[in-house]
């Protein structure tokens, strides 16, 4: 554990301590790395927005696609989302999958028409919801791990400190290291103050289940306006919500040893409300041709963690001590609920994009969205608290990417059909565990318009790669999961104007 984690052990419930596998570094990563989001007509190409309009994901987007409306409407839009997952082990291979049913968006746009002065011929003003990340996951592994025990994090964790550390107002009190330690599993060395050492010798077989639930999701107020049908701007606040969950059930089993398995529980609830706003610019030199540029400032949470862990252990009927004080069979412990608060902000975005009509036969378009994924920050209003040392290590893991969308819809009479891909680049500067975090999207999807009612539904698959490692040793062989995961996603977009 680094000293910032030693530190924060030992201040009463303020700043959450994180799972071992899990840190500060990597949620960043996962709250900032939105997908694209909006109506299915914009998923079924490929989630492009930037230069297009007369589309409720403008609002969330770029606001001055909302200066296309001509008519005013109420949308809703069902969708499903599914995870299937492979988790490879020291050779094991372990699939897994979840499905849900939601509603990752909602609109209620007003269009009103003006006198046409200074040629300002409307404007548009909308409330809309959007989901722009959907966490829901399952994926275990199971395997013999002939390198390391958790047992060996453990005295890792422990060692260079003497065993008051595990007391009540000690540096590790609450972790699961102190749960460790009071289940027997590491002991200090009497003879050498701050060296720990096991009862525990040999290797185990290891197993997990991971489950993550949970969403963010984005109410956006915006307004566009229509100057002369050349020039749309708009701009807009978001007010976003976070809902974060894990539940991990790990567990270790030895043969030939005094200890049979252990069993470590964790639960960790994140949840977060924040804030941030959008301008855009959308332009049209002459008919067949849009283009348009947004960005999105950096969005600021104030976030609440809740953190309980239960640690329990089955022994042989163990002499522990060697002279029948202290005779192990069930041993387990229990950590307090650790509610801790503080502040996150995730980078902005900066979109440009670029549409090409071939008459009123349909259109192709293209964006870029950059973002900085090492831009985002921890940080916390209590004195004597800092988050100095994740902050630098998120500026040094992480880079700028530009994400990739391309897309086009081709118009049959009152139908639509639709296709698009999208490419988010790895936001790791050198590529973790061999395996690129890149992901990959395709998508299509079919409309239907009339004067009084709409409807288009759209599908979108997305392909890629992470690694999950339970815990970090010293010694070269940690544990490592590398995860081929694919999602699919799919939504009706149900339009209703008046």
């Amino acid at each position: 554990m680094n000293s910032m984690s030693r530190l924060l052990a030992g201040i009463v419930l303020i700043v959450p301590l994180l799972t071992y596998s899990q840190s500060f570094t990597e949620t960043a990563l996962l709250f900032s790395r939105s997908k694209p989001a909006g109506s299915a007509r914009m998923m079924g190409m490929g989630g492009v927005q930037t230069s297009l309009g007369g589309d409720y994901s403008s609002a969330l987007s770029n606001p001055a696609g909302l200066g296309m409306f001509n008519r005013s409407e109420f949308t809703i839009s069902p969708g499903f989302y599914g995870s299937n997952t492979s988790s490879k082990f020291f050779n094991n291979t372990t699939t897994d999958s979840k499905t849900n049913l939601h509603i990752p968006g909602f609109s209620l746009v007003f269009q009103t028409e003006k006198d046409g002065r200074l040629g300002f011929l409307s404007g548009t003003f909308a409330i809309t919801y959007n989901r722009i990340n959907n966490f829901n996951e399952n994926f275990s592994y199971a395997g013999n791990n002939g390198s390391s025990s958790i047992i060996d994090y453990f005295i890792e964790d422990a060692t260079g400190y003497p065993d008051t550390q595990f007391n009540t107002n000690g540096a590790l009190h609450n972790t699961v290291t102190w749960l460790g330690y009071q289940n027997f599993l590491i002991e200090e060395d009497g003879n050498f103050p701050g060296e720990y050492y096991s009862v525990v010798g040999g290797f185990p077989r290891q197993a997990e289940s991971v489950q993550y639930r949970g969403n963010q999701g984005q109410w956006n107020i915006s307004y566009g306006t229509n100057l002369s049908d050349k020039i749309f701007m708009g701009a807009g606040v978001g007010l976003t919500a976070l809902r974060f969950s894990s539940t991990k059930t790990f567990r270790e089993s030895f043969e030939n040893e005094p200890l049979s398995s252990i069993l470590l529980e964790e639960e960790l609830s994140i949840r977060g409300s924040g804030i941030n706003a959008t301008l855009g610019l959308i332009g049209r030199p002459v008919d067949m041709l849009q283009v348009g540029i947004s960005y999105t400032t950096p969005t600021l949470y104030s976030v609440t963690d809740v953190y309980s862990a239960f640690m329990g252990t089955n022994w042989n009927n163990y002499d522990y001590f060697g002279d029948g004080s202290e005779i192990l069979n069930s041993v387990s412990e229990q950590t307090n609920e650790i509610v801790s608060e503080y502040s996150l902000r995730t980078p902005g975005r900066l979109s440009v994009g670029a549409a090409v009509f071939i008459g009123k036969n349909g259109f192709v378009s293209a964006d870029l969205e950059m973002v900085n994924y090492s831009g985002a920050r921890y940080s916390s209003g209590l004195s004597g608290i800092s988050f100095d040392s994740d902050n630098a290590t998120i500026g040094e893991v992480y880079q700028t990417t530009t994400n990739v969308r391309l897309g086009g819809e081709f118009r049959l009479d009152k139908l639509r059909f639709r296709a698009g891909v999208s490419y988010m680049p790895d936001p790791f500067r050198t590529i973790q565990n061999n395996s690129s975090q890149a992901i990959t999207s395709i998508s299509g999807g079919v409309g239907y318009r009339s004067q009084k009612f709409y409807v288009d539904f759209a599908v979108a698959f997305a392909d890629g790669n992470n690694t999950y490692r339970p815990y970090r040793v010293n010694m070269p062989n940690s544990p490592l999961v590398t995860i081929d995961k694919q999602t699919s996603f799919g939504m009706v977009t149900l339009g209703f104007p008046f």
